[in-house]
């Protein structure tokens, strides 16, 4: 025997005499046996040999030999494949159940609300941040439905009940009067009149504030005032809004268990539902306080054009200062043009224009062009409007009507009195200069964020 490529050698590795002469025949043949042995799968190959009876057997040419067979592949892994196997599995385990605590956490830090111990019991009206933000499809700008100096309003389908609602996100700081702040807004949701949008409840996170109302597929009012796009309302329908609003402001000044004074009075925030009945919204800034005391408040907030004088100087909203408001509203509305307007570079507010026409006898001009007033009972009540509008927009406080008057007055029920207007004669920068404001006053929010474009006359 010798290793593969290697010549026979000259001595052999074994060897052994044994006397076969019994054994031997004449003719004999010789061949090659295996055994198996222990092993269940054996394979025996002869390649070539060389035999020789006497003389020396020929050497074998290995270039002529045939190649062994290709021997199937075991489908035992290798050991040392299956020793990293094990560690690789756990290392990936572990690296998942970290990425998924780490989703887990900073999906909670998205969506995380200031929930305290006394908010419990405002349960039904408190919405979760998550639901809110699906509902709106994460507040993305194609559910944008207005903005404004108090926040911006979006629309969305709650993920529940699949209704659709209007979500205000209001930026308001955390802290002192925050527990007092809430239970107002949650006291508000439990408001019921068909002139007042219902306020669903509201969500508070960080330093913002999400207020749930019900959503008016209309919009706002003053898309009809100033939306070139839209039809005009003609006299009757405007009327007709001006005496719900009127009626919402009663109920909440007089007929609820609490006062609520609005203080945001304005025609952006009067919404009409499909038939356009108008319903007041936006009560992010309404305060109360029971019947008989007066409200406690020392921040300044609301649209100029829209304000009181006298809020400026004691800095304390009341019913009368939402009845100022309304006044201006009454104008805006009968008039078509905003509150503050524009005019060769200079600001031109509503009521003196109205007044000095009024001082004129050409107070009927001042109504929107785009009105007709064909009746005579038309240009009767569009005179009585702005008459009163100016009246509610009285610099005296005590000389402007309740809301109660002033639905005497919207039905019929009461007639004007005898209003001159060199009584009224005021101006409106110099009031609000005499009470506190000039020229560098520093305006809160929507008051200061008033720009020149969102002024510009029509």
């Amino acid at each position: 025997m010798s290793p593969a490529q290697m010549p026979k050698p000259s001595r052999p590795l074994l060897s052994a005499t044994v006397d076969l002469s019994s054994m031997v025949y004449d003719q004999m043949y010789v061949g090659f046996s295996a055994a198996t042995g222990s092993t269940n799968h054996p394979s025996h190959y002869v390649l070539g040999w060389s035999f020789m009876v006497n003389g020396e057997a020929e050497s074998l040419d290995y270039r002529k030999l045939p190649q062994l067979p290709r021997l199937p592949r075991s489908k035992q892994k290798p050991k040392h494949i299956v020793v990293w196997l094990l560690p690789l599995a756990i290392f990936t385990f572990v690296l998942m159940v970290a990425a998924s605590v780490i989703l887990v956490v900073r999906r909670r830090i998205k969506y995380a609300e200031v929930l305290e111990d006394w908010e419990q019991e405002y349960g039904p009206h408190r919405f979760s941040y998550k639901d809110l933000h699906r509902a709106t499809d994460g507040f993305k700008d194609k559910e944008l439905l207005g903005e404004g100096g108090f926040g911006r309003v979006y629309r969305g389908v709650l993920p529940a009940s699949n209704i659709e609602v209007a979500v205000k996100r209001v930026s308001h700081e955390s802290g002192q009067g925050m527990k007092e702040f809430v239970a107002e807004i949650v006291s508000i949701g439990k408001l019921r009149h068909r002139n007042v949008v219902q306020l669903q409840g509201y969500c508070r996170r960080k330093g913002e504030l999400l207020l749930v109302y019900d959503y008016m597929p209309n919009g706002s009012l003053d898309r009809y005032l100033y939306d070139q796009t839209r039809p005009s309302l003609d006299w009757a329908r405007r009327f007709m809004i001006i005496k719900g609003v009127a009626s919402g402001l009663l109920y909440l000044h007089e007929e609820w268990e609490q006062v609520v004074v609005h203080r945001d009075i304005k025609a952006s925030n009067v919404l009409v539902d499909g038939e356009l009945n108008a319903k007041l919204g936006d009560f992010g800034l309404a305060r109360l306080c029971q019947h008989g005391t007066n409200l406690r408040t020392t921040r300044i907030v609301g649209t100029i054009g829209y304000l009181a004088p006298e809020f400026a100087r004691k800095g304390k909203a009341t019913t009368m200062s939402d009845v100022f408001a309304f006044g201006a509203f009454l104008l805006e509305v009968a008039c078509g043009r905003r509150p503050l307007v524009i005019e060769a570079g200079e600001q031109v507010f509503l009521v003196d224009w109205v007044l000095e026409n009024w001082k004129a006898g050409t107070v009927l001009a001042t109504r929107d062009q785009r009105l007709g007033l064909e009746e005579e009972r038309s240009a009767v009540e569009m005179e009585m409007v702005l008459k009163l509008g100016c009246l509610c927009s009285h610099p005296m406080p005590e000389a402007r009507p309740s809301m109660r008057q002033v639905m005497q007055f919207l039905h019929g029920d009461k007639t004007l009195p005898d209003l001159s207007p060199a009584c009224m004669s005021f101006s409106y920068p110099s009031l609000m200069q005499n009470h506190g404001y000039d020229d560098d006053t520093s305006l809160p929010m929507s008051v200061a964020t008033m720009s020149n474009s969102s002024l510009k006359a029509r």
